[in-house]
């Protein structure tokens, strides 16, 4: 999810004008668009895991419940005592009703849908809204450190650069993973001259953020409704 800042809402524009920018490389060469920051072994900076907790200990409960009761009957039945009544239909039911039937259906669509969330939980990582940072170089020790950044924190850090660039008298910005995209409001200067000074000023500031990938960045510029 994006995160959205803006200030002093203001009417429909005019006429919109649009640019699209790479954001500067981390040596400060234009240009360099969507680029992994790649560290003296090789590899590129890896996303943050999420350790999904929440998840992994409901469907641990689920099962430790469903396992336990099950083998609580099995022991019941093998000391001579009749099965359980769910345990008994259940078994009816799987060996009469066909695999046409409404219900079998729907439960085969649960149990898929429910295998594939998990699946998809497994295998990917999750916080999104932290961006991967890149690891200082020359520093003992610094290979084992990791830092991210909240994409609502940036956003803010961009919307308050945007905020200084004259001529802009709102601005909202929205930091995604691969894309920042800015729309700014002036009321004053002319529309291409405000959208270069903010190609300028929101490059230079995506670029100090210190993300390991560095976004490609999206300028629009708009008139506020007169009125």
């Amino acid at each position: 999810m994006s995160a959205n800042t803006w200030r002093q809402p203001t009417g429909d524009s005019d006429l919109p004008s649009d640019s699209g920018q790479a954001a500067p490389s981390a040596d400060g060469t234009p240009g360099a668009g969507a680029t992994a920051a790649i560290d003296k072994r090789g590899r590129s900076a890896r996303r943050f895991w999420s350790a999904r907790r929440i998840p992994a200990a409901l469907v641990a409960l689920l099962s430790v419940a469903a396992i336990g009761l099950l083998l609580y009957d099995v022991v019941s039945v093998r000391a001579g005592r009749s099965a359980m009544r769910w345990r008994r239909r259940l078994a009816e039911e799987l060996a009469t009703r066909p695999l046409d039937d409404i219900w079998v259906i729907v439960g085969a669509a649960v149990a898929m849908a429910l295998g594939l969330w998990l699946f998809l939980l497994a295998v990917t990582p999750g916080l999104r809204r932290l961006l991967p940072m890149r690891q200082p170089t020359g520093i003992p020790g610094a290979e084992e450190v990791r830092a991210g950044l909240d994409r609502r924190a940036a956003a803010l850090v961009l919307r308050d650069r945007a905020m200084q660039v004259p001529g802009v008298q709102s601005a909202r910005v929205a930091v995604g993973r691969r894309k920042v995209k800015a729309r700014a409001r002036a009321h004053f200067r002319d529309l291409e001259e405000v959208r270069a000074d903010l190609d300028a000023t929101l490059g230079e500031a995506v670029t100090s953020l210190g993300l390991a990938r560095q976004p490609t960045l999206t300028v629009r510029v708009r008139r506020p409704k007169k009125g």
